[in-house]
């Protein structure tokens, strides 16, 4: 059992003793974990005496720095600024305004609040304490302290109260598509979804009458092979994955000499074919003959109009583009796992000497997400276009890969010593461990929350809507101890009202919708925090039960949420229906309880929902399986939820699962093509004229 100094440290940290179960029951965290955790901080726990030199760290730190690394606050409040300088010394604190918000410069009231002074270091510190105006506007500004003893700056962060929800749903709904984008290719396809399969999704969702598209998450992927299949792992968040680009698309593709017109028209007849294959979907090819059409492309010089909008481009994405098409080139040159130890920092001379030697790579990959923005663009244009109130919903994943762009770029402000999971629960029993290294609260603050802050501005830059996933990450995080199990790890608690805070500002900027995915174990408070500050929830009928484990009736939803029938981290309607979310875990050796046991669960679970359906009139006696498809959206329907999200695999009746969790090799996790519940592949250019998605999209509108 942990001792009392052990649970100071980790109460310091933010580390908690201590969670609640799936199932209700209170499970502590052992010493070991506690200590594991706080070593992935850099914090050194491993004794007595070590334990209290870092508790007398933690304790002088405030006073050691002259300003707080970040200041949030919400429009309107105030706050009190500690300013630190040798005690007696004067100091006056001014604020920089965000030039997006009309720029300028404000003095800073100094407050008669007495804090003892306090000696750190043999010097004797004091404390002035300064009020902020309550009518700053809402922006990123910036904090400057001077006096004789002090001379610092900080970020200062002003929030909406509230993000606005937009006019469409004052009083309304909006319904919608969801769909794994890879995995609904067309004719046309390089054996994998695109950007204009998108722009394809966006005219079909719009003639249908939906309003918005929730994609899965479009981050950058490894440059080389072996490419990570799932969405959620990747690279980097910031950066789009260029395997999503149309090489026709390119507006240079239309100059081509004869002859390179020939090298992409042959890199494109092998992958082309994949676009019919029903077998698992395959990254690396596709991505290796995109990679030398592309490269074709990118030889056609640019006209004078085009290279001002790449300058512009760049310019507006700043030194964190060039970091990663820097990162990619070296990934490129030595295997995204392998770049050389000397070669580990951004700064160094020796990366400098290789970007000079790779510069004509760099400025390819930075090509890349230029390109892969125009298209992108032209989607979010097209959906809007063809009458969508919202047009496309992006997906914010929950962290990246151990080794990858972010990582190499990012330096202190990622863990190195822990990984993100989540503790067991009833259809993980084992827990999960993600192999993403979590965000380190302390060091994004001191970083002013700057690397999260251009994540949001580069997804939400063609966005309607922004889902995140797993948002109670915003909260907490639970952290895995590296060579620890998944179920020995513990929560480590973030400033939620800056993440929060700057999630609503970057959105509110942007325009758009934010849907937190807030299933699975969450606090009560905090979907509570969350419809406070604008942020949609998320309902799952699946997962909505009352007390007595029959399906929560529809007048009890919150109204406040994106409701649907499934998510991607089940098996399609279909096969749920079918059991088949316990006939694959008892194939992968997934289950912790008697298969038997499990089934019978599930099939009294099925029953419950099929009666629930008949009482309500929504289902015949004797339904078949898309009539109860299509009833249970009816149930969805019923509820006052605001956005209602209808998976296209449930559309067109797929039932394979498109993820596995818990799985990584076992299971074709990501690599799942569209077909329907015969497996006859379902191509974009089907969907079209597709009876089953035109009869549900009917059940939507009606």
């Amino acid at each position: 059992m942990p001792d009392e100094a052990l649970l100071r440290l980790a109460a310091a940290y933010g580390v908690a003793p201590d969670h609640w179960g799936f199932h209700g029951e209170l499970k502590k965290a052992s010493a070991a974990t506690l200590t594991g955790v706080l070593k992935a901080m850099g914090v050194d726990a491993s004794s007595p005496e070590r334990i209290e030199l870092a508790l007398a760290h933690v304790e002088d730190t405030p006073w050691r720095r002259v300003l707080p690394p970040t200041v949030v606050v919400r429009e309107g409040g105030s706050v009190h600024v500690p300013v630190h300088v040798t005690d007696g010394d004067p100091v006056t604190l001014t604020i920089e305004l965000d030039p997006e918000s009309g720029g300028g410069r404000r003095e800073v009231e100094q407050t008669d609040v007495y804090v003892e002074p306090r000696t750190v270091d043999g010097r004797r510190i004091g404390r002035a304490t300064f009020a902020l105006p309550p009518d700053l506007p809402l922006g990123w500004h910036e904090l400057y302290a001077e006096g004789p003893s002090a001379r610092a700056r900080s970020v200062l962060v002003v929030t909406p109260e509230k993000l606005a929800l937009p006019a469409a749903l004052d009083g309304g709904r909006l319904w919608g598509l969801m769909a794994q984008l890879y995995s609904v290719r067309s004719r046309r396809s390089w054996g994998v979804g695109d950007l204009v399969d998108l722009a394809d999704l966006g005219v079909l969702a719009g003639e249908l009458d939906a309003d918005f598209l929730l994609i899965n998450p479009l981050h950058a992927a490894e440059p080389v092979a072996p490419m990570a299949p799932s969405p959620y792992l990747p690279t980097t968040r910031r950066f789009v994955n260029p395997l999503y680009v149309r090489p026709e698309a390119v507006p240079e593709a239309a100059y081509l000499a004869a002859a390179d017109r020939t090298l992409v028209d042959w890199a494109a007849e092998p992958v082309a074919a994949l676009s019919g294959d029903p077998g698992p979907i395959d990254r690396d090819v596709v991505w290796e003959a995109k990679r030398s059409a592309l490269e074709v492309v990118f030889a056609v010089p640019l006209s004078a109009a085009r290279r001002s909008e790449l300058d512009a481009f760049v310019a507006e994405q700043g030194a964190g583009l060039d970091t990663f098409a820097l990162w990619s080139a070296l990934a490129e040159e030595y295997g995204s796992e392998s770049i050389p130890a000397h070669l580990q920092d951004p700064s160094s001379d020796a990366v400098a000497a290789e970007r000079d030697r790779l510069a004509e790579r760099v400025e390819f990959f930075t090509w890349l997400q230029w390109v892969a923005d125009e298209q992108l663009a032209a989607a979010q244009r097209s959906a809007l276009e063809h009458g969508m109130a919202l047009g496309i919903m992006h997906d914010l994943a929950v962290g990246v890969h151990p080794v990858g762009a972010d990582v190499w770029a990012l330096g202190d402000v990622l863990v190195r010593g822990a990984t993100v999971g989540a503790p067991p629960d009833m259809y993980n029993q084992q827990g999960q461990n993600w192999s993403q290294p979590p965000w380190h609260p302390t060091e994004l603050a001191r970083a002013g929350y700057r690397p999260y802050r251009d994540m949001l501005r580069t997804v939400l830059r063609h966005a309607g809507a922004i889902r995140i996933d797993h948002v109670i990450g915003l909260f907490r995080l639970w952290w895995v101890p590296q060579g620890a199990g998944a179920d020995e790890g513990a929560y480590v608690r973030y400033d939620h009202e800056a993440l929060i805070g700057i999630l609503a500002l970057e959105a509110q900027r942007a325009g758009a919708v934010v849907i937190g995915e807030d299933l699975g174990v969450v606090e009560p408070w905090v979907r509570d925090y969350l419809t406070t500050r604008g942020i949609l929830g998320t309902s799952v009928l699946w997962f909505e039960k009352t007390e007595g484990g029959d399906p929560l009736p529809p007048q009890d939803y919150r109204e406040l949420v994106l409701a649907t029938v499934t998510t991607h981290d089940l098996p399609p309607t279909a096969g749920y229906l079918a059991g088949e979310h316990v006939a694959i875990r008892q194939r992968l050796g997934l289950l912790t309880e008697p298969v038997a046991v499990v089934r019978a669960a599930a099939e009294k679970e099925r029953d419950r929902m099929l009666r629930a359906l008949h009482d309500r009139g929504l289902i015949s006696g004797d339904p078949s399986e898309r009539e109860i498809v299509e009833g249970m959206h009816r149930y969805v329907m019923a509820t006052p939820s605001v956005l209602i999200g209808v998976a296209l695999t449930d559309a067109v009746g797929e039932r394979r699962a498109q993820n596995q969790p818990g799985t990584d090799q076992e299971y074709p996790n990501w690599k799942v093509p569209l077909a329907d519940s015969s497996g006859q592949l379902v191509l974009t250019d089907d969907l079209f004229t597709n009876a089953r998605l035109r009869s549900l999209a009917a059940v939507l509108n009606a």
